[in-house]
């Protein structure tokens, strides 16, 4: 890799030497290549939770309904024949009976016809596998109003998984195993049938936001071959032993590098060693045929290499952090495009870290690294969001395209509030704080621990090196390391709760506020249960109850209130740094044509729709 970015190093310096422009021309008119930055974390829907994998998924496999075109409101049929409302007589009781008569004539890529069988085969797979920190807590909040699959269990069985389970996944006693039987049958199975040609959907009471979780976009409700999924080693159907494919591991599902989708594509390869994932053309696909026959998208974390692949028309498309506009937006032969998803930046913290953690130095507070709870002292974290030079951030990295927003509600959506409190820019304040932190220990002795960014996405790289500067300005005890790391690696580690504090973003999995109040401060959110012990007592006090009534009101006024007062709690108890909510640019050769921005899309390209034409 170093060599391959010497040479196209050389290329850029050479055209600059001799003062020449490279006018380029279309290669491989009937190829797409992306280049992104590293690879997915897995293939398989019910697990992968990040916009990496995401775009695979979203491509490969199928849903039952869909987003038309940019909106992000209306909805047209995928792999269901109609898109259900009341008007239709789709929606029942209510609001809580969802019916989705399921199309005919599609074909897996296989060669295997889709049933009604597959659709309640695949919800049910994802809903019992539930892996930690994974999607399924949208479809298992959505139709049994729980927030995991294990509380529901420990609700209606009066015990938790750790008194039924060993850590090796073993049950304590085989009487446990007439209990999980009865609740997959009495809870699970009921909630999703197979009536005829239908599939019909029965919560437990009304959901506002249903049809978005289940639109396409959304791999967690993507649709497998029930038949081929069996064959492979997933979970078998049947009631008995369900909990043996429960919370698998990464790398122990067996479409971590397979699928078995309906797709306008269908999945050839993923090189791990280039990281290049390579996607062809189904020519079997039941809807409309993609124009081009082969895409690849390629992660290639180094921007230079990126570019210059670009110019010379050896890529069509590439990511391009907001910091590099000014080199791209005139660019002979390339076109940028902006606009904005609906997404945020924040850094939040670990309240109890991973004692196995090797971001910690000494793991004790004596200066030479931080104790477990370190984050859980409200100096500390205050300290920090005092420490971080916003407007400066947004002005010179992002080039002006990104807002300063008071917590985790993007701008747009019901809650968003601008006149809510936010931390300045103040390091005499950052400086005060520190002090008061663990009585004056802090100050005292010092700390030092490491902050992980993935690598190729230098926002988050900077955004971690303006702290660092920051803070160790303040005392010459404190010590931060910025370390950049793969990011499947990045997304394991935090996962296992070993990142002291993690930078991340959030891509709106549905358009409502609930998304991001949940991911970020619910006790079982995504983001809040990787922030320790610790933390989800906090948020179990402060946060829990207040975010399930907000999601339960149907008052709109009613409901922003609430939500207005959990970012207040938040902002009170410094729970996290929203760093930014950004736009973005896409950048593109201008033989790109037929591409558009979907506010919900994983990827930045529409491979079904996109073509290439001089």
């Amino acid at each position: 890799m170093k060599r391959f970015c010497f040479v196209w190093l050389l290329v850029i310096l050479l055209n600059v030497v001799l003062g020449g422009v490279v006018f380029a021309e279309m290669k491989n008119p009937d190829t797409y290549i992306y280049l992104t930055i590293s690879e997915p974390d897995t293939l398989d829907p019910h697990f992968a939770y990040d916009t990496a994998s995401g775009e695979i998924i979203n491509f490969v496999y199928e849903n039952l309904i869909a987003y038309r075109d940019e909106s992000v409101t209306e909805l047209v049929p995928r792999l269901s024949e109609a898109v259900p409302s009341a008007d239709n007589g789709l929606i029942k009781d209510d609001g809580k009976t969802y019916v989705f008569p399921i199309r005919k004539g599609v074909k897996f890529h296989n060669g295997r016809d889709l049933t009604p069988e597959d659709v309640e085969y695949s919800f049910e797979r994802g809903i019992l596998f539930d892996p930690y920190a994974g999607p399924m807590w949208m479809l298992i909040e959505a139709i049994f109003n729980y927030g995991s699959l294990e509380d529901f269990v420990a609700d209606k069985l009066g015990m938790s998984w750790e008194e039924m389970f060993n850590e090796d996944g073993s049950l304590k006693s085989e009487e446990y195993a007439e209990k999980l039987v009865s609740f997959y049958r009495q809870y699970i199975d009921p909630a999703i049938e197979v009536e005829e040609d239908d599939v019909v959907f029965h919560l437990v009471r009304p959901f506002a936001p249903f049809l978005s979780i289940l639109a396409q976009n959304s791999n967690w409700s993507a649709i497998l071959d029930k038949e081929t999924s069996i064959e492979m080693g997933l979970w078998d159907g049947k009631a008995e032993n369900w909990w043996k494919y429960h919370s698998l591991k990464k790398e122990e599902s067996p479409l971590y590098q397979q699928t078995i989708g309906t797709g306008p594509f269908k999945f050839l390869e993923w090189d791990r060693a280039q990281q290049k994932v390579t996607l062809v053309r189904n020519e079997e696909y039941w809807g409309e045929k993609p124009k081009l026959a082969k895409v690849i998208i390629w992660g290639i974390d180094e921007w230079s290499t990126r570019r210059a692949m670009l110019e010379a028309g050896d890529a069509d498309q590439i990511y391009a952090p907001l910091q590099y506009y000014d080199q791209v937006k005139t660019l002979p032969g390339v076109k940028v495009e902006e606009g904005a998803r609906i997404t945020i930046t924040a850094m939040h913290f670990n309240w109890t870290v991973n004692k196995e953690s090797k971001y910690i130095g000494s793991g004790q507070p004596d200066g030479e690294g931080i104790p477990l709870d370190f984050f859980s002292d409200v100096h500390v974290r205050k300290a920090f969001s005092y420490a971080f030079d916003y407007d400066t951030f947004i002005a010179e990295v992002l080039k002006g395209h990104g807002i300063r927003i008071p917590s985790v509600i993007p701008r747009g959506l019901l809650g968003y509030n601008e006149n809510l409190p936010m931390y300045p820019f103040d390091l005499e304040k950052a400086k005060e704080e520190f002090q008061k932190a663990w009585n004056g220990e802090v100050w005292e002795k010092g700390f030092k621990l490491t902050l992980l960014y993935n690598t190729g996405n230098e926002a988050r790289q900077t955004a971690c090196e303006m702290l660092k500067e920051n803070i160790e300005s303040l005392n010459p005890k404190f010590k931060i390391e910025v370390q950049g790391v793969q990011w499947p690696n990045y997304l394991d580690a935090y996962k296992q709760g070993q990142l002291p504090a993690f930078v991340i973003g959030w891509l709106a999995d549905y358009p409502d506020p609930h998304n991001f109040i949940f991911t970020y401060y619910h006790s079982d959110g995504v983001y809040g249960g990787p922030q320790g012990k610790l933390y989800a007592d906090f948020a179990q006090t402060h946060f829990n109850a207040l975010i399930e009534q907000a999601i339960a009101e149907t008052d709109p006024e009613k409901r922003a209130a609430l939500y207005e007062e959990i970012q207040k709690i938040a902002y009170e108890n410094a729970v996290g740094i929203t760093f930014y909510q950004p736009g973005e640019i896409f950048v593109m050769r201008d033989w790109v044509k037929g591409w558009y921005l979907n506010p919900m899309r994983p990827g930045e390209v529409n491979y079904d729709s996109i073509w290439k034409e001089e």
